[in-house]
């Protein structure tokens, strides 16, 4: 199945509508803002639809991400692969096998979102999934050195993601389901 142009843009469009509304507009992740706001994430589509193939986007990736400083990240949209959470979570080991046999093992690190995410002790409705779910399967690339210099200036970091369960399960499925609506004016 091959992703048409206007396929490929929406899933990057519905991407950075989510970054914006839910990471951002929610506070969900206190650093994503200001890299966000200066245009220094990267928001990219992989369009393969195999492991083989989302190894060699996530390699290409990788390695411009270490060539350019000014992308501070990158947010890599899987369009056509691993559309079932349990695939993706068993991906995840060769994706972290990569960034290790490509030498970028503690320079960056791997974040994933997945559209049914779940924690293993939450049922599948629980707005505390939430705050790993995206629109489609997400790579996210950090680059490690950011990372540490962002938690070290900000207070309590292991607090954030306890204060997110208690937020979106406050919000509730629907008020966060009505911030992705594109026509949505929040």
């Amino acid at each position: 199945m091959t992703t048409s142009q206007a396929d490929h843009d929406q899933a990057l469009a519905l991407t950075r509508l989510w970054v914006e509304r839910i990471v951002i507009g929610l506070n969900l992740c206190p650093f994503a803002a200001r890299d966000w706001d200066q245009g220094r994430v990267r928001c990219a589509a992989c369009d393969a639809n195999d492991e083989a193939g989302v190894l060699l986007a996530l390699a290409s990736e990788l390695q411009l991400l270490d060539g350019d400083d000014s992308i501070e990240t990158t947010l890599l949209v899987l369009t056509q692969a691993f559309g079932v959470f349990e695939d993706f979570n068993q991906f995840l080991d060769l994706a972290e096998a990569l960034l290790e046999s490509l030498g970028y093992e503690g320079e960056f690190q791997l974040a994933t979102f997945h559209p049914h995410y779940r924690f293993a002790d939450s049922v599948a409705d629980d707005p505390a999934n939430c705050s790993n779910r995206s629109p489609l399967p997400v790579l996210h690339l950090l680059r490690e050195a950011s990372l540490s210099k962002a938690i070290a200036l900000y207070p309590d970091t292991a607090k954030i993601p306890e204060r997110n369960v208690r937020y979106l399960r406050q919000l509730g499925m629907e008020t966060i389901a009505l911030r992705l609506k594109p026509d949505d004016a929040s």
